[in-house]
């Protein structure tokens, strides 16, 4: 289950685990014009751990969902990835 709340300045998503073993605690996405962060609650330490993209790298981590093994730059013109050497 997810959820999805645009605010003045951000959209944020909230993905809670309804698997029926092994839970995690819930992730929140939120999408700002300059950066998105993921954030998710560690219970071990009862501290929120929060982690930030740029932009580009959130891009970069959607066009790697379908790529294979390997070392790859998105051309920005087209929106493709190359293979790097």
């Amino acid at each position: 289950m997810f959820t999805i709340e645009h605010d003045f300045d951000a959209t944020v998503i909230t993905l809670v685990d309804e698997g029926s073993t092994h839970l995690q605690e819930d992730v929140t996405i939120t999408a700002f014009e300059d950066c998105v962060t993921i954030e998710q609650l560690d219970p071990q330490s009862d501290r929120v751990m929060k982690i930030t993209l740029s932009p580009q790298q959130v891009q970069e981590f959607f066009a790697a969902l379908d790529l294979p093994e390997g070392v790859y730059r998105l051309r920005r013109s087209a929106g493709a990835a190359d293979p790097s050497s």
